[in-house]
């Protein structure tokens, strides 16, 4: 019998450490983001589909930054309907409008999650983010994103409208193993290589900003005893701010 879980590792490890190569565009994130919590900035987190996951796990996370806002709009979750997910990231023209309904500064940082970086919410968010000031990052797989066309009216891929791409290195349509049996090649490798690659990021902005005798504001587990008191203080400092408090 075929492995197949160790082989999905083994491949999902050879792309992370692949796209731990990527030390100085790493290195610039996470100083973005650590001057972003300097200037009490937040690091807005958007994504389409199962890319919200990303800001789920980035905002009001144990262990994380706390100005962190995840850009959770139910039209483009999975749920309660994927075929609207679906539509709603290739429509153009709504994203600035959703940007437009949340506080931003210039010190903000936008990132965006989005492995074929093909869609046009992806493309628009960015666009409306530089507009307003911010850096954009982008986590992409530029060995997806460079053999589709965008569903953009610009014609350009979420790559050529962001200031640092990070590339998750994954491969076209994103699944990795295959059977002669299996019409379809199967199990993605983007979450586990993109989100390993996010937190990591996050964790050098705090040595970067303790580096600096800065103590970032993290929340702490609510299962903690101290917990609820730490985060009810921070909760009361962003409330407003962050979207989903």
């Amino acid at each position: 019998m075929k492995k197949r879980y160790i082989e999905f590792a083994q491949i999902m490890k050879d792309q992370l450490d692949q796209a731990l190569q990527q030390e100085e565009k790493i290195e610039a994130c996470a100083r973005i983001i650590s001057d972003t919590v300097r200037h009490d900035g937040l690091v807005h987190v958007f994504g389409c589909g199962h890319s919200q996951m990303f800001g789920e796990e980035l905002c009001f996370r144990t262990g994380g930054l706390v100005p962190i806002n995840a850009i959770m709009i139910p039209q483009y979750n999975i749920y309660p309907k994927v075929r609207l997910s679906q539509v709603m990231e290739r429509c153009e023209g709504v994203a600035a409008s959703v940007l437009d309904t949340m506080q931003t500064s210039t010190a903000d940082t936008m990132i965006i999650v989005s492995v074929s970086g093909r869609n046009a919410a992806g493309i628009d968010m960015a666009l409306a983010a530089k507009e307003k000031g911010m850096k954009v990052i982008c986590v992409t797989s530029l060995g997806y994103s460079t053999q589709v066309t965008s569903r953009h009216s610009s014609g350009k891929l979420l790559k050529d409208v962001s200031d640092i791409v990070l590339d998750i290195c994954g491969v076209k349509g994103d699944a990795v193993l295959e059977d002669e049996r299996v019409s379809e090649k199967f199990c993605s490798t983007s979450t586990v290589v993109a989100m390993s690659l996010l937190i990591g990021i996050m964790g050098q902005a705090i040595q970067n900003l303790a580096d600096e005798g800065i103590d970032p504001p993290i929340w702490v587990s609510g299962n903690l005893d101290r917990g609820d008191a730490v985060n009810a203080e921070y909760i009361k400092k962003y409330k407003g701010r962050v979207d989903i408090l």
